[in-house]
């Protein structure tokens, strides 16, 4: 951005070299380059402290990693990447033949049992029999009650559906494959269809002057020459350099200053037809706008778009 504002500065007083007929001395350029040097800085140090900005926005994309609960060979994946589903399609079955197996045994040992359980329970209202069978057989029929529960929620899992409304992104999952139940090993990615999230990462003295609902505007490296209205939604109370989780490891601080991440609403109406061609990831620059010394806020307007439209040649960062 300072380099945008130095070239502009300098076509300004070639223009006014060339059209007024300044002479070239010792007097006149080092009047320029110093006036530039305070005029130049001065409005920067303005600019950047009341209206911030910062080159590193992105789109992000809530996903979820798909783990099947049960271990199996993959004998069907119907779905097609990047389509979208909506929440209970079926993402990939398993080979079920085992735990089919599983239910339909205990299925015949619960039905053995009831029978067993209602015989113990005739002998002993009858005094034939003593209580003590008729509570085995209870116990009996109560577990393996349990156990089928189990079996056929196993037998349910074989078929895995999609959690909410998404889409599956990159599958490389194909029938054949051995899919387990451990965390560290998903099959596949899923990506969830939720409201956008932009978030721009701001310097730490940026936060004097970013508040929520703060004027906003952001420009896309894949959107060349447009810029978007929104607003602040959101500054984010936390960031990766300050967490402490429990491990054997006293506290230290090997990491530089960390940027604090502000998340932005798109509430332009011009961004509808390119919201669909923004895709997670997506890279840009914006600028939150205060309300001291706004008329500063006109500088960082024309110097974002064009940043925007430097985007046609190549990405400004």
């Amino acid at each position: 951005m300072e380099t945008l504002l130095l070239l502009t500065y300098g076509a300004i007083c070639y223009f006014i070299f060339k059209v007024f007929k300044v002479p070239v001395n010792k007097w006149t350029v080092p009047t320029a380059v110093l006036g530039g040097v305070v005029l130049v800085g001065a409005l920067v140090t303005l600019m950047n402290y009341n209206h911030p900005y910062s080159e590193r926005v992105r789109k992000y994309a809530v996903t979820t990693p798909i783990v099947p609960t049960v271990n199996g060979r993959v004998i069907e994946v119907p779905v097609t990447a990047n389509v979208m589903l909506e929440q209970g399609d079926v993402l990939f079955r398993l080979d079920d033949t085992q735990y089919k197996a599983k239910v339909e045994s205990l299925t015949a040992q619960l039905t053995s049992a009831q029978e067993d359980l209602e015989r113990a329970t005739k002998l002993a209202s009858t005094g034939a029999g003593p209580r003590r069978n008729q509570d085995i057989a209870q116990a009996n029929v109560d577990d393996l009650t349990a156990q089928l529960m189990g079996a056929q929620d196993n037998l349910d899992e074989t078929v895995v559906r999609a959690p909410t409304r998404g889409y599956v992104t990159q599958l490389f999952l194909h029938p054949g494959m051995m899919a387990v139940s451990l965390p560290l090993r998903p099959v596949m990615v899923f990506v969830h269809q939720e409201e956008d999230l932009f978030a721009g990462w701001f310097r730490q003295n940026n936060l004097l002057r970013i508040d929520v609902g703060s004027e906003a505007e952001i420009a896309f490296d894949s959107i060349p020459g447009e810029v978007f209205t929104g607003r602040v939604t959101r500054v984010l109370p936390a960031t990766f350099e300050g967490q402490l989780q429990p491990t054997g490891n006293l506290m230290t601080d090997h990491n530089m200053p960390g940027r604090i991440p502000v998340t932005i609403e798109i509430t332009d109406p011009d961004f509808e037809p390119y919201r669909g061609q923004v895709p997670g990831g997506a890279f840009g620059q914006a600028a939150v706008y205060s309300e001291h010394v706004h008329h500063v806020a006109i500088m960082r307007k024309i110097l974002l778009r064009m940043a925007a439209w430097l985007n046609y040649f190549f990405p400004f960062h």
